[in-house]
C-alpha cells in the first residue's frame, strides 16, 4: 500500500497539472495572448492560428487530416503491364582520349568552384531562407520561406560529392515544416517543381538513405495535394492555403497560367510510386485526361494557349500560343512522363506528337542570320480568327529548353528524323548567346523570320534586315532614308545582325540553354557541344561572379553591365548541375536511369 506522504504529493501533483492545462487554455483564448510583446495583429489572422497551433493536449494539425469537400471515392491507378522495352536514350560513349579527359576534368572542376561559391554565400548569408541576395547579402524568401535553395540545392551537393554539405543540409532540413508560410498563397507550381521534386530527387540519388527526405516530401505532398481539392479536380494554382485549413470551400480559377496547371505530373507520379498511395497519381492523372481531351479543339489545336480556365476546364478561349514563359514545361513533361510510367500507356506519346507537329508547323520559325546558318528558334503565335495567325518571331531564354525535350522524344518515341529538329533548336539558342558581345543570350529578343516559302534557301540580306530593325523602332512603320535610322538603332540597342530588337536584355541566371546543350550531348556524344558549354560558362561566370555569389545580368548586350542583387535557386539547382553534368562521366546521372524534372531534380526512372 502507498505511503500517505506519497499519496498526498501525487494528489497534489496532479491537481497542479489540472489547474495548470485550465489556466493555459483559458489564456490562449484571451486577446493578445500570443503577442504580449508586439501589437496585436488583425483580427481576421487569429482562426488560422488557433487552427495550425489548437493548444496544450489538443491533435497537432495536419494536412492529411484536413476533410475533403470534393473527395475522390476511386483513385486512377499507375498503369501496369509487362515491361515494354523503351530506347536507350544516351550515346555509346568510347574511351576518351587522355587530352580529353585531362580538359574535361578541369572544366569539371571549375564548374564545381562556381558552386561552392554560390554555396558558401548562401549558407554564410541566408541560411535557412530561399534565396541569397548575392551583392547585399541579404537574405530573400519569394517561396514561401522553405529555404528553397536549401532543398534545391541538395541533390547538386550529391551529385558533386559534398557529402558533408549534403548530410548538414538534410540535418537543417528536419526543422522545415511544410504546414504553413507567411504567405496567403502558394504558388502551387513552383513548390513542386523546386520543393517536392529537390526532396524526392535527393531521396533517389543518395540510394533512398536518408528517411526524412521521404517524411518531409510526404508531408508536403499532403499540403499540396488540398489544392487539388475543386469541385473539378482542376488545382488551385495559386491556391489560399488558410481558406482551405480554416473549412473553407474553393474553386479553381478562370485564368490560370497553362504550365503551372499542366507540369505536376513526375513529382506527383514519383510520390505515388515511392509510397504506393494513389491519390496523388490520380490528382494529375485527371488533369492530364483533361488537356488530351481539350487538344484538337484549341484555337490552335494541338496546341494548348498559355492561359486555361481552370474552373470550368476551358481551354479554346485564350489565343496565344508558346512553348516559352507560361507554357513551356506542359510540354517538357509530356515526353518524361511516358518515362516515368515505363511506357505502360501511350497517353503522353499521342500528346506530343501532336504537339510538336503543331510547333513546327506554327511556333517554330527559322531565323534569318549573317551565317546562313539552318537553325530554329521557337516563337509565340496569335490566333486572329480560324484562318489566320500572326506569329510574334520573339526568341525567349526560357524556350531553350525545346532543343532537348525534341531531342529526348525523338529517341524514346523513335523519330530519327526529328533530330535534326532538336539539333536545329539547339544551334538558335548557342547562336543567340554567341551574337552578344557578353557571349550571354537575353532573356528575350525578336529575330526576323525567314518568309516560309524560303525556308530551305534562306539568303542573308542586309537590306531585309534594316528595314527590320527600323520598322520595329517605328512600331511597324519604316519611314524613307530607313537605313541610317536603323544602324542608330543597332548601335544604341547593340543588335547583332539578324537580331530586329531586345525586348528584355537581362540574363537572370536562367539554365534552359545549357539544359539542352547537355542533354543533345548525351544523346549524340558530339564533343563539340561539351567545347561550346565550356565557351558558355566562362561568358556567365566571369560577367556575374560578386564577393558573395553569382548575379543576374541587366544587359548583356554590355561588357561590364550592371548586376542585379538577385539569384535565383535555380542557379544551383539547374544551371550549374547541367553544367557539371555535361563535363562529368556519362554514368553520372545517366538518361536512361533519371527522369530530370524542369528545376533539373533526377528522379529514379521505373
Amino acid at each position: 500500500m502507498m505511503p500517505p506522504p506519497v499519496r498526498r504529493y501525487l494528489s497534489l501533483t496532479l491537481v497542479s497539472v489540472l489547474i495548470f492545462v485550465i489556466l493555459f487554455n483559458l489564456a490562449a483564448r484571451l486577446p493578445g495572448h500570443a503577442y504580449r510583446h508586439t501589437r496585436s495583429p488583425p483580427r481576421a489572422h487569429r482562426p488560422i492560428d488557433e487552427v495550425l497551433h489548437p493548444g496544450f493536449l489538443k491533435p497537432k494539425f495536419r494536412w492529411k487530416d484536413v476533410k475533403l469537400k470534393h473527395p475522390v471515392h476511386k483513385y486512377v491507378k499507375i498503369p501496369q503491364g509487362p515491361r515494354v522495352d523503351i530506347p536507350r536514350v544516351q550515346h555509346s560513349f568510347e574511351q576518351e582520349s587522355k587530352d580529353h579527359a585531362v580538359w574535361r576534368k578541369s572544366c569539371l572542376s571549375a564548374v564545381k568552384e562556381a558552386f561552392l561559391h554560390s554555396w558558401m554565400g548562401y549558407k554564410e548569408h541566408a541560411w535557412l531562407q530561399d534565396e541569397v541576395a548575392p551583392i547585399s547579402g541579404n537574405a530573400r524568401n519569394p517561396f514561401g520561406s522553405w529555404g528553397a535553395t536549401l532543398v534545391d540545392s541538395l541533390d547538386s551537393l550529391w551529385i558533386m560529392g559534398l557529402k558533408k554539405d549534403f548530410e548538414m543540409a538534410v540535418s537543417a532540413i528536419k526543422k522545415v515544416d511544410f504546414i504553413s508560410t507567411p504567405t496567403s498563397e502558394v504558388n502551387v507550381f513552383e513548390t513542386t517543381i523546386r520543393y517536392l521534386g529537390g526532396l524526392l530527387a535527393a531521396y533517389d540519388v543518395s540510394g533512398q538513405r536518408y528517411p526524412v527526405l521521404l517524411k518531409k516530401a510526404i508531408q508536403l505532398g499532403e499540403m499540396l495535394y488540398l489544392a487539388f481539392d475543386t469541385p473539378n479536380r482542376m488545382p488551385m494554382t495559386r491556391w489560399n492555403w488558410q481558406k482551405t485549413a480554416l473549412g473553407e470551400d474553393q474553386e479553381a480559377k478562370r485564368s490560370s497560367l497553362l504550365a503551372e496547371v499542366g507540369s505536376l505530373t513526375l513529382e506527383f507520379t514519383r510520390l505515388s510510386q515511392i509510397t504506393g498511395d494513389m491519390k496523388w497519381y490520380d490528382a494529375v492523372a485527371r488533369v492530364t485526361d483533361a488537356f488530351e481531351r481539350a487538344q484538337p479543339h484549341t484555337q490552335l489545336p494541338g496546341l494548348w494557349p498559355t492561359l486555361v480556365n481552370t474552373k470550368d476546364a476551358d481551354f479554346a478561349r485564350d489565343t496565344t500560343f508558346t512553348l516559352g514563359g507560361m507554357a513551356d514545361s506542359l510540354y517538357e513533361y509530356l515526353p518524361k512522363q511516358h518515362l516515368m510510367l515505363g511506357g505502360q500507356t501511350s497517353q503522353y506519346e499521342s500528346m506530343f506528337r501532336t504537339a510538336l507537329a503543331a510547333a513546327k508547323e506554327s511556333v517554330f520559325f527559322r531565323p534569318l542570320n549573317s551565317e546562313n546558318r539552318k537553325m530554329l528558334l521557337s516563337g509565340t503565335v496569335k490566333r486572329h480568327s480560324h484562318s489566320r495567325t500572326k506569329l510574334l518571331p520573339q526568341a525567349e531564354h526560357l524556350a531553350c529548353f525545346a532543343g532537348g525535350m525534341v531531342a529526348l522524344a525523338a529517341k524514346i518515341f523513335q523519330q530519327p528524323d526529328e533530330m535534326d529538329t532538336a539539333r536545329e533548336l539547339v544551334d538558335g539558342c548557342l547562336w543567340a548567346y554567341n551574337s552578344t558581345i557578353s557571349g550571354i543570350m537575353p532573356e528575350i529578343f525578336t529575330a526576323l523570320p525567314c518568309k516560309e516559302a524560303d525556308w530551305n534557301d534562306c539568303a542573308w540580306s542586309e537590306d531585309t534586315w534594316l528595314h527590320a530593325v527600323a520598322e520595329k523602332a517605328n512600331h511597324g512603320t519604316a519611314r524613307a532614308g530607313y537605313e541610317k535610322e536603323a544602324h542608330q538603332e543597332i548601335a544604341s540597342k547593340g543588335l547583332a545582325p539578324g537580331f530586329v530588337a531586345i525586348n528584355d536584355a537581362r540574363y537572370i541566371l536562367r539554365p534552359e540553354a545549357i539544359e539542352s546543350v547537355f542533354v543533345l550531348y548525351r544523346i549524340t556524344g558530339d564533343v563539340r557541344l561539351q567545347h561550346q558549354a565550356w565557351e558558355m560558362f566562362q561568358a556567365i561566370t566571369n560577367a556575374t561572379r560578386t564577393p558573395i555569389a553569382f548575379a543576374a545580368l541587366k544587359d548583356v548586350t554590355q561588357l561590364e553591365s550592371p548586376l542585379i542583387d538577385s539569384m535565383e535557386s535555380f542557379w544551383t539547382a539547374e544551371t550549374l548541375k547541367y553544367f557539371y553534368l555535361i563535363f562529368s562521366d556519362p554514368s553520372v546521372i545517366s538518361l536512361d536511369d533519371y527522369v530530370l524534372n524542369t528545376e533539373a531534380h533526377p528522379l529514379l526512372r521505373p
